[in-house]
């Protein structure tokens, strides 16, 4: 079961479809700032006698740590050794000597905004650490150990044994596996004849963390996507929050994702995490990092001590958060990536995400984006019939109803047992049009949750979007505008023209007055265009291009149904046909004047 912490960014969203559809019914009826990355090689002391700091040698620190260890500084001995590279397919690495992990991992066929290969992993943004305890007390730190690399081609993979010796038969090591194809590697922590030395009381405590760089042009959007993510118990998932800083801890975790919205570095161990502390910090408006980094993650956790030494496996995916790759792979990983909770994800998984692979298999993204588009709003035509001969009706009864309202304009009661005695006899329902919007809530949510994670459209053009999944600016403004950007995206403001002629189309048919004490409807009719035009100027264009042909389309399919199917005579005959029909007694309708009418006695009861 899939568990999702409150989004504010999405909540917008939902608030924006919300405003559409309450529009549609209306019509129709009734931080803290990051801690900077650990220095490698220097420390800052501050005297007593100075107020000015001091650089301290890495030689001196060594040293240090030879005397302060003794024997175990031998550890800490520096080796002049130069970073162990390995390419595969789809990655390249590299691995340092001093600490042993990893200093490089670039994923070669992406590129970022810049143009630039995408970087997981540098010695910038990433620490891996093994905090070791020994009896004495003495805490030592993998991260300062320096290693010794033995690489052998196994002929589908590459193995690597980074070895930090004590002696001969004493060691600390880590053994990576890295195969050829695919974005999966291990990484086997070990430790050998250091029962003697490694306190079994205070067991070994891995740290991992990581800056998550800036990919993509907007660094505002990215960052909504960008989120720790993990599995726990059985089959659930939870997040840190999207927006500030976020410390939890979490039991029975079954893998942990540092998910960078389309790219992910995710941690699979061996069996479940017992306990764990999970931090997320957001790193976006830190002004002094210069919009490099998106969030802070960090995941602290105890290692178990077989017979005192360390015998842990893990696993690592660093790769596209592609949701079919995802899916590809060992248990439910997939299940990072926000594809909307309950029905919405339901219909994303098992509707449109295969229907926009079957598409984009022979057509261009964008084109397939129009077909998909064309497709929904086909399926949904029936809808859109009924929401519209519901608005003709309504129409069409209005001088009627004016009637009504002046006649008994001193009578609630009357007025609306009237106008439901009305609404009966000529066979039309105010709530008709209810039902059909409705049913459209859950595809409008669902591909608003579809868009922003399709990695498929990550540097995909069409026509002036050169990224379906960012922004399409043909304008740079060089100002920010609150709320807009400092850029024009253009497909929203074609979604804007077509919801506005919408509007248009549609208000002609309002038929419910303006009520005391409420907002006026015309006016936030009005203001959808402009909501969405600022909503979406720094969303997908994928996203804004949907909404502008499904708006186009719905234009059109209103003006072919109107006419060339629906005959407002014939309409209009019907309805003076059953209004000549003697009303019917009994059912729903009759109950509730009922009830409005022991409601009014009650009131006035009330008075006396």
């Amino acid at each position: 079961m899939e568990e999702k912490k409150f989004d504010p960014y999405q909540f917008i969203g939902f608030i924006l479809i919300a405003l559409i559809l309450t529009w549609m019914l209306y019509r129709n009826g009734p931080d803290e700032k990051a801690a900077p990355a650990q220095a490698n090689t220097e420390q800052v002391v501050t005297t007593k006698s100075t107020p000015e700091v001091v650089q301290v040698s890495d030689s001196i620190l060594q040293q240090q740590k030879v005397v302060a260890f003794g024997d175990l500084g031998n550890l800490f001995v520096p080796k002049t050794i130069d970073n162990i590279k390995i390419t595969t397919d789809n990655f390249s690495v590299e691995i340092d000597s001093k600490g042993g992990q990893i200093a490089l991992f670039q994923l070669d066929e992406f590129e970022n905004y810049e143009d630039a290969p995408i970087r997981l992993i540098d010695q910038s943004n990433a620490d891996f650490n093994i905090m070791l305890t020994t009896l004495d007390g003495r805490i030592m730190n993998t991260r300062e150990m320096y290693f010794s690399p033995s690489l052998s081609d196994l002929g589908d993979s590459y193995q690597l044994v980074m070895k930090a010796n004590i002696s001969k038969s004493q060691y600390i090591a880590f053994e990576y596996n890295f195969p050829k194809k695919g974005y999966l590697h291990t990484i086997k922590l070990k430790t050998e004849g250091m029962q003697r030395i490694l306190n079994s009381a205070t067991p070994p405590k891995l740290d991992w963390k990581t800056n998550t760089f800036r990919n993509s042009i907007s660094i505002d959007y990215e960052n909504r996507y960008t989120e720790f993510t993990f599995g726990y118990e059985e089959d659930r998932v939870d997040y840190l929050s999207l927006s500030a800083e976020d410390k939890e801890t979490r039991e029975g975790i079954r893998w942990i994702s540092y998910r960078q919205h389309f790219f992910s570095a995710i941690l699979i161990p061996d069996a479940p995490i017992p306990s764990a502390s999970l931090t997320s910090i957001n790193l976006a408006s830190d002004e002094s990092l210069d919009e490099k980094f998106t969030k802070s993650f960090e995941t602290t956790y105890p290692l178990p001590l077989v017979s005192g030494n360390l015998n842990t496996n893990l696993t690592f995916y660093l790769g596209p958060t592609d949701y079919k790759t995802l899916q590809n792979l060992d248990g439910d990983l997939e299940t990072s990536i926000p594809m909307g909770w309950g029905i919405f994800g339901w219909i994303n998984k098992f509707i449109f995400l295969p229907l926009f692979e079957f598409l984009s298999s022979f057509l261009s993204y964008g084109i397939a984006i129009i077909v998909m588009t064309l497709i929904v709003r086909l399926a949904m035509s029936p809808v859109t019939y009924k929401s519209y001969v519901s608005q003709i009706k309504m129409k069409l009864l209005r001088p009627d109803i004016e009637v009504i309202n002046g006649k008994f304009k001193d009578d609630a009661v009357k007025r609306q047992q009237e106008t439901m005695s009305l609404y009966s006899r000529a066979g039309a329902n105010p709530m008709s049009g209810c039902i059909p919007a409705l049913i459209q809530l859950p595809v409008f949510y669902a591909l608003f949750s579809f868009f922003p994670v399709a990695f498929v459209l990550r540097d995909k053009s069409f026509l002036w979007a050169d990224d379906l999944s960012s922004y399409d600016s043909v304008l740079e403004l060089g100002f920010n505008i609150p709320f807009y950007g400092d850029h024009v995206s253009l497909f929203p403001i074609l979604a804007s023209i077509a919801i506005f002629f919408y509007t248009q189309m549609t208000t002609g048919q309002q038929t419910m007055p303006q009520q005391p004490g409420m907002p006026n409807m015309k006016i936030i009719m009005y203001l959808m265009p402009l909501m969405m035009l600022f909503f979406f100027n720094n969303y997908a264009s994928g996203l804004s291009l949907y909404y502008f042909v499904s708006n186009l389309l719905t234009i059109i399919l209103m003006l072919v149904i109107k006419n060339f199917i629906i005959d407002d005579n014939k309409i209009h005959a019907k309805i003076e046909e059953n209004k000549k029909k003697p009303k019917k007694s009994g059912g729903f309708t009759e109950r509730l004047q009922k009830a409005m009418e022991q409601a009014e006695k009650q009131k006035k009861a009330g008075r006396k």
